[in-house]
Protein backbone atom coordinates (compact mmCIF):
# COMPACT_ATOMS: atom_id res chain seq x y z
CA UNK A 1 0.00 0.00 0.00
CA UNK A 2 1.06 3.45 -1.12
CA UNK A 3 1.80 5.62 2.30
CA UNK A 4 0.31 8.90 1.51
CA UNK A 5 2.72 10.34 4.75
CA UNK A 6 6.62 9.74 5.59
CA UNK A 7 9.06 11.08 6.58
CA UNK A 8 12.04 13.05 4.43
CA UNK A 9 15.01 14.97 4.72
CA UNK A 10 14.73 18.26 6.11
CA UNK A 11 17.19 20.14 4.32
CA UNK A 12 20.14 19.60 2.77
CA UNK A 13 22.87 17.69 4.92
CA UNK A 14 27.11 16.70 4.67
CA UNK A 15 28.67 15.00 6.93
CA UNK A 16 32.57 13.04 6.46
CA UNK A 17 33.80 9.92 8.05
CA UNK A 18 37.67 9.05 7.31
CA UNK A 19 38.72 5.38 6.86
CA UNK A 20 42.26 4.43 6.33
CA UNK A 21 43.05 7.95 5.33
CA UNK A 22 40.09 8.51 2.37
CA UNK A 23 37.87 10.56 3.00
CA UNK A 24 34.02 9.57 2.39
CA UNK A 25 31.77 13.25 2.30
CA UNK A 26 28.33 12.38 2.18
CA UNK A 27 25.77 14.69 1.25
CA UNK A 28 22.03 14.45 1.63
CA UNK A 29 19.26 15.71 -0.02
CA UNK A 30 15.07 16.24 -0.93
CA UNK A 31 14.47 14.92 -4.01
CA UNK A 32 10.96 13.86 -5.25
CA UNK A 33 11.31 13.12 -9.12
CA UNK A 34 14.27 10.79 -10.36
CA UNK A 35 15.06 14.22 -12.11
CA UNK A 36 15.44 16.10 -8.97
CA UNK A 37 17.94 13.52 -8.06
CA UNK A 38 20.06 13.68 -11.18
CA UNK A 39 20.17 17.54 -11.06
CA UNK A 40 21.17 17.14 -7.28
CA UNK A 41 24.20 13.82 -8.29
CA UNK A 42 25.04 16.63 -10.91
CA UNK A 43 25.83 19.48 -8.74
CA UNK A 44 27.52 17.79 -6.25
CA UNK A 45 30.22 16.06 -9.36
CA UNK A 46 30.74 19.50 -10.49
CA UNK A 47 31.62 20.56 -6.66
CA UNK A 48 33.77 17.77 -6.07
CA UNK A 49 35.66 17.37 -9.78
CA UNK A 50 38.88 16.07 -8.22
CA UNK A 51 37.17 13.45 -6.02
CA UNK A 52 38.73 10.03 -6.94
CA UNK A 53 34.62 9.37 -6.59
CA UNK A 54 31.25 10.36 -6.72
CA UNK A 55 29.13 7.35 -5.63
CA UNK A 56 25.54 7.50 -5.30
CA UNK A 57 21.92 6.06 -5.05
CA UNK A 58 18.11 7.66 -5.00
CA UNK A 59 15.04 6.67 -3.56
CA UNK A 60 12.27 8.25 -4.69
CA UNK A 61 8.60 7.88 -3.03
CA UNK A 62 7.71 6.27 0.10
CA UNK A 63 10.61 4.87 2.51
CA UNK A 64 11.43 1.07 1.08
CA UNK A 65 10.24 1.93 -2.74
CA UNK A 66 12.05 -0.17 -5.69
CA UNK A 67 10.10 0.99 -8.89
CA UNK A 68 11.63 4.94 -8.71
CA UNK A 69 15.31 3.86 -7.75
CA UNK A 70 18.90 4.67 -9.39
CA UNK A 71 22.72 3.92 -8.31
CA UNK A 72 26.04 4.10 -9.55
CA UNK A 73 29.48 3.34 -8.32
CA UNK A 74 30.88 5.64 -10.26
CA UNK A 75 34.23 3.15 -11.58
CA UNK A 76 34.62 1.91 -8.25
CA UNK A 77 34.31 -1.87 -8.52
CA UNK A 78 30.94 -2.92 -9.38
CA UNK A 79 28.22 -3.14 -6.40
CA UNK A 80 30.85 -1.93 -3.45
CA UNK A 81 29.27 1.65 -3.42
CA UNK A 82 25.95 2.22 -4.89
CA UNK A 83 24.20 -0.80 -4.10
CA UNK A 84 25.43 -0.98 -0.35
CA UNK A 85 23.87 3.00 -0.61
CA UNK A 86 20.82 2.29 -1.93
CA UNK A 87 20.09 -0.75 0.59
CA UNK A 88 20.88 1.80 3.71
CA UNK A 89 18.62 4.44 2.24
CA UNK A 90 15.89 1.72 1.58
CA UNK A 91 16.07 0.83 4.77
CA UNK A 92 16.35 4.08 6.64
CA UNK A 93 12.49 4.63 7.17
CA UNK A 94 13.12 7.82 4.82
CA UNK A 95 11.32 8.58 1.22
CA UNK A 96 12.67 10.97 -1.53
CA UNK A 97 16.08 10.61 -0.66
CA UNK A 98 19.39 11.07 -3.02
CA UNK A 99 22.70 10.53 -1.22
CA UNK A 100 25.79 11.38 -2.69
CA UNK A 101 29.13 9.69 -1.19
CA UNK A 102 32.23 11.58 -2.26
CA UNK A 103 35.55 9.55 -1.77
CA UNK A 104 39.07 10.84 -2.17
CA UNK A 105 41.47 7.99 -1.75
CA UNK A 106 43.96 8.11 0.78
CA UNK A 107 46.63 5.54 -0.76
CA UNK A 108 45.14 2.59 0.74
CA UNK A 109 43.02 0.17 -0.95
CA UNK A 110 40.15 -1.31 1.47
CA UNK A 111 39.07 -4.65 -0.75
CA UNK A 112 35.73 -5.12 -1.79
CA UNK A 113 34.60 -5.78 1.21
CA UNK A 114 35.96 -2.93 3.16
CA UNK A 115 34.96 -0.69 0.38
CA UNK A 116 31.15 -1.67 0.68
CA UNK A 117 31.52 -1.71 4.70
CA UNK A 118 32.91 2.46 4.22
CA UNK A 119 29.97 3.28 1.85
CA UNK A 120 27.57 1.92 4.07
CA UNK A 121 29.07 3.64 7.58
CA UNK A 122 29.30 7.06 5.50
CA UNK A 123 25.36 7.14 4.24
CA UNK A 124 24.48 5.50 7.84
CA UNK A 125 26.73 8.39 9.43
CA UNK A 126 24.53 10.88 7.49
CA UNK A 127 21.20 8.82 8.46
CA UNK A 128 22.23 9.13 12.18
CA UNK A 129 22.44 12.71 12.01
CA UNK A 130 19.95 14.60 9.43
CA UNK A 131 16.81 15.83 10.45
CA UNK A 132 13.45 14.85 9.12
CA UNK A 133 10.19 16.71 8.23
CA UNK A 134 7.01 14.68 6.91
CA UNK A 135 5.69 14.81 3.41
CA UNK A 136 1.47 14.59 3.95
CA UNK A 137 -0.87 14.60 1.31
CA UNK A 138 -3.26 17.35 1.49
CA UNK A 139 -6.95 17.00 0.56
CA UNK A 140 -10.40 19.48 0.81
CA UNK A 141 -13.52 18.36 1.41
CA UNK A 142 -16.48 20.35 1.13
CA UNK A 143 -19.65 19.39 3.50
CA UNK A 144 -23.68 20.81 3.94
CA UNK A 145 -25.23 19.95 6.90
CA UNK A 146 -28.00 21.50 9.28
CA UNK A 147 -27.35 23.89 11.96
CA UNK A 148 -28.32 21.43 15.06
CA UNK A 149 -24.97 19.12 14.15
CA UNK A 150 -22.34 22.20 13.72
CA UNK A 151 -21.19 22.43 16.98
CA UNK A 152 -20.53 18.15 17.36
CA UNK A 153 -18.76 18.38 13.70
CA UNK A 154 -16.76 21.24 14.60
CA UNK A 155 -15.29 19.57 17.85
CA UNK A 156 -14.63 16.23 16.42
CA UNK A 157 -12.43 18.11 13.52
CA UNK A 158 -9.08 17.87 15.49
CA UNK A 159 -9.14 14.38 15.95
CA UNK A 160 -8.70 14.00 12.18
CA UNK A 161 -6.21 16.19 11.61
CA UNK A 162 -9.05 18.69 9.89
CA UNK A 163 -8.87 22.46 9.65
CA UNK A 164 -11.42 24.37 9.11
CA UNK A 165 -10.95 26.84 6.14
CA UNK A 166 -13.97 28.13 5.12
CA UNK A 167 -17.72 28.27 6.80
CA UNK A 168 -20.95 29.75 5.38
CA UNK A 169 -24.50 29.60 6.27
CA UNK A 170 -27.58 29.79 4.50
CA UNK A 171 -30.47 27.34 4.65
CA UNK A 172 -27.13 25.03 5.85
CA UNK A 173 -24.01 25.49 7.10
CA UNK A 174 -21.20 24.42 4.49
CA UNK A 175 -17.93 23.85 5.47
CA UNK A 176 -15.00 23.63 3.50
CA UNK A 177 -12.34 21.25 5.24
CA UNK A 178 -8.22 20.70 4.76
CA UNK A 179 -7.58 17.39 5.75
CA UNK A 180 -4.45 14.43 5.16
CA UNK A 181 -6.11 12.33 2.81
CA UNK A 182 -5.70 9.14 4.96
CA UNK A 183 -8.07 10.80 7.45
CA UNK A 184 -10.70 11.41 4.71
CA UNK A 185 -12.78 8.01 4.92
CA UNK A 186 -12.70 8.17 8.57
CA UNK A 187 -13.90 11.74 8.91
CA UNK A 188 -16.64 11.10 6.62
CA UNK A 189 -17.87 8.36 8.53
CA UNK A 190 -17.95 9.96 12.06
CA UNK A 191 -19.46 13.20 10.23
CA UNK A 192 -22.16 10.76 9.01
CA UNK A 193 -22.75 9.20 12.12
CA UNK A 194 -23.04 12.83 14.19
CA UNK A 195 -25.43 13.99 11.51
CA UNK A 196 -27.52 10.61 11.67
CA UNK A 197 -27.05 10.51 7.76
CA UNK A 198 -28.32 14.42 7.33
CA UNK A 199 -24.96 15.98 5.59
CA UNK A 200 -23.59 16.23 2.03
CA UNK A 201 -20.24 15.66 1.39
CA UNK A 202 -19.07 17.35 -2.32
CA UNK A 203 -15.98 18.99 -3.68
CA UNK A 204 -13.48 16.19 -3.02
CA UNK A 205 -10.42 17.18 -4.60
CA UNK A 206 -7.00 15.26 -5.74
CA UNK A 207 -4.56 15.08 -2.49
CA UNK A 208 -1.85 17.72 -2.87
CA UNK A 209 1.95 17.46 -1.62
CA UNK A 210 2.93 19.77 1.36
CA UNK A 211 5.36 19.25 3.96
CA UNK A 212 5.05 20.34 7.61
CA UNK A 213 8.56 19.72 9.94
CA UNK A 214 8.85 17.19 12.32
CA UNK A 215 11.69 16.95 14.29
Amino acid sequence: MTQTRYPIPAEPFRCEIEVKHSRFITTVELTDTPEAALTFISRIKQEFPTASHNCWAYLIGSPGSTDRIGLSDDGEPHGVAGKPMLTTIQHSGVGDIAVVVTRYFGGTKLGKGGMVKAYTQAVKTALEQFETTEKIDWAELSVKVDYPFLANIERVLPEFEAELIEKQFTEQVSLKLKLPAEQITGLCERLTDLSLGKIEFQNLEEPSRAIENKK
